[in-house]
């Protein structure tokens, strides 16, 4: 942070919406010294976000963030234009709903600043369809994180197609700013690309436990062992490069490229559904995790900071 108390030129941050990921980025902005408005007209919001924000506190504090008073520059405000008319960012983080997205980016660029930068959370509606609620669309950006916000590192810039080149480097600096990971997409592509991918190897999770291969468990014991770890040091291109040997990648296409192929052709024809009894089973094995909720994130999150230390993605390495 400058010593002027801003990132990247952003001091006071609305966060639009206070469920789980508004309640994550809230935490974190506070916790890098921003001011923060949080707006969301539910009733009891403001004691569901504190309660988000002291249970974040403990994962931000081991990052190396000062957490001692966290709070002391959050306010609630229900109504959306008084919310971000001083706001140098509004990230919106509402429901995955077109109109409502609609109403809320309309309200916002009412209201907003002429110079604030304008991001969404959506997981999956493309930063074009939203924009066309505003009379400027270039100032829209798709800030897509993974959950949560506040602890991983990456987050998904994804421009619309008139989106300003401006709008898009004053993102990547400012997340870039704030610790994340940013990677600008080059297209706009249905679910982005982290949650395109985790939708891919869950599908096929789902069909090995539903085909009782293995356990729910035991397949995310085999995952944390292998892939998992791989992936960590080296995504998958990288980790199938390696694996070609001194020929890298082209020796590994050449000679396992058929095998390969052969389980794509098999795996496209099997058949995957949430229906009934696969909700049951997979209902029913979420009791060998051991733990609540609330216990099984905070274990997550504490091995999440072990790893981010060992990768050097923590602040205070």
């Amino acid at each position: 942070m400058s010593e002027n108390g801003s990132i990247a030129g952003i001091r006071h941050a609305t966060v639009v919406g206070g469920g789980v990921i508004g309640a994550s980025w809230a935490a974190l902005f506070l916790a890098r010294g921003l001011s923060v408005t949080l707006s969301d007209p539910q009733p009891g919001i403001d004691e569901a976000v504190l309660g988000h924000i002291a249970e974040a506190a403990p994962s931000l504090a081991a990052l190396g963030l000062d957490t001692s008073r966290l709070t002391a520059h959050l306010a609630f405000e229900p109504d959306l234009a008084t919310a971000v008319r001083s706001a140098d960012l509004v990230q919106e983080n509402g429901p995955e709903r077109l109109e409502v997205k609609h109403a809320m980016w309309r309200t916002i660029e009412e209201n907003a600043p002429a110079g604030a930068l304008f991001a969404t959370s959506t997981s999956g509606i493309p930063a074009t369809e939203i924009a066309t609620a505003l009379t400027d669309p270039g100032r829209l950006v798709v800030g897509h994180p993974f959950n949560p916000p506040h602890l991983v590192p990456l987050v998904e810039v994804v421009p619309g197609e008139r989106t300003s080149r401006e709008t898009v480097e004053r993102a990547r600096a400012f997340y870039r700013a704030l610790g994340k990971r940013p990677q600008v997409l080059r297209k706009e592509v249905p679910g982005f690309v982290a949650n395109r991918l985790q939708s891919a190897i869950f599908r096929e999770c789902v069909y090995l436990v539903s085909e009782g291969v293995v356990t729910m468990q035991e397949l995310d014991d085999i995952v944390t062992s292998s892939i998992g770890q791989r992936w960590a040091v080296a995504g998958p291109f990288r980790s199938f490069h390696l694996g070609g040997g001194e020929g890298g990648l082209p020796h590994f296409m050449s000679h396992l490229g058929v095998g390969m192929e052969s389980r794509w052709a098999a795996m496209a024809e099997e058949q995957v559904a949430f229906d009934e009894p696969t909700r049951r089973l997979l209902t029913e094995q979420t009791a060998d995790f051991g733990g609540t909720v609330g216990e099984l994130a905070a274990e997550r999150d504490r091995k999440q900071i072990a790893l981010m230390r060992a990768l050097g993605e923590t602040f205070d390495s």
